[in-house]
């Protein structure tokens, strides 16, 4: 006859790990993602700024003067900014029914 304690204390230490591995491992993986997430955005933002400064310092070599460097520079924000205005979702018309 097998001995019952130690049948018992297999049977609960299989049910903690199947609820550990359902709740858990899940929320350590959301979490790592939400952080890295995070970290990786802020890299970006990061590399956008410093590329538009860089190019905002080679525009003013190549024309000579800091108002054709913010002419050109803005037009090149403005016309980016009317794409991802164009690419927007309209919202839906309410009906009142």
């Amino acid at each position: 006859m097998a001995d019952w304690t130690t049948d018992a204390v297999d049977a609960l230490d299989q049910a903690v790990s199947l609820v550990r591995d359902r709740t858990v491992v899940p929320a350590q993986r959301a979490s790592r993602a939400v952080v890295y997430g995070l970290l990786v955005g802020f890299f970006v933002l990061v590399a956008l700024v410093m590329v538009a400064v860089a190019l905002f310092r080679v525009l003013v070599v190549l024309t000579g003067e800091v108002w054709a460097a913010y002419l050109i520079l803005g037009g090149i924000f403005v016309a980016g900014g009317a794409f991802c205005w164009s690419l927007r979702n309209a919202k839906p018309k309410e009906t009142n029914v």
